[in-house]
């Protein structure tokens, strides 16, 4: 069962889409002392030539699941830099592995990622949200940058250990 359910992700999309750009910097602070190095797996993307314009694709996608994470009601520990290098090693290896299998055993060994992944709600949104993105966007190398951040965002997230929830943030996440 995933910590974030599909009413979390929904609530935060629409809270995230709704802010103005004031509020949209607040939440970013709020990242800033919160999560620090989800916001790095963002900022860095500018050093790696990813344009700004593309870059705000990212941010939404940094906003949303912090968001989701609030709307979660748990108690979600610093993503640390390690976790995201195992993560972003992760989804590599994960991506290039069906490039050697038949276009049937590729799509059955994806299903089965899909179908497995613990926040499963939070990651169709955000490979919806990413194909969409892709389709509409003028195609640059620098593309695959962007998709392996926001994928490595919704991985940390997916398999950070949290500590042990209290009653009141079970009670509302169920």
């Amino acid at each position: 069962m995933p910590r974030i359910s599909m009413q979390a992700v929904v609530s935060a999309v629409q809270k995230v889409r709704a802010m103005d750009t004031q509020e949209k910097m607040s939440l970013a602070d709020e990242i800033s002392l919160k999560q620090p190095n989800m916001l790095s797996v963002v900022l860095t993307l500018r050093q790696l030539g990813v344009s700004l314009e593309k870059m705000s694709f990212a941010f939404e996608i940094l906003f949303i699941c912090f968001q989701a994470m609030k709307e979660s009601g748990l108690n979600w520990p610093i993503i640390t830099e390690d976790e995201q290098e195992k993560q972003l090693e992760r989804f590599a290896a994960i991506a290039t592995f069906g490039e050697d299998l038949s276009a049937s055993l590729a799509h059955l060994a994806m299903k089965q990622y899909v179908e497995s992944h613990p926040e499963q709600p939070l990651f169709a949104f955000v490979s919806v949200e990413q194909k969409d993105w892709l389709e509409r966007a003028s195609a640059e190398e620098s593309d695959k940058l962007v998709v392996l951040s926001i994928m490595t965002l919704v991985n940390c997230i997916a398999f950070v250990s949290l500590p042990k929830a209290t009653t009141r943030a079970r009670r509302k996440a169920q």
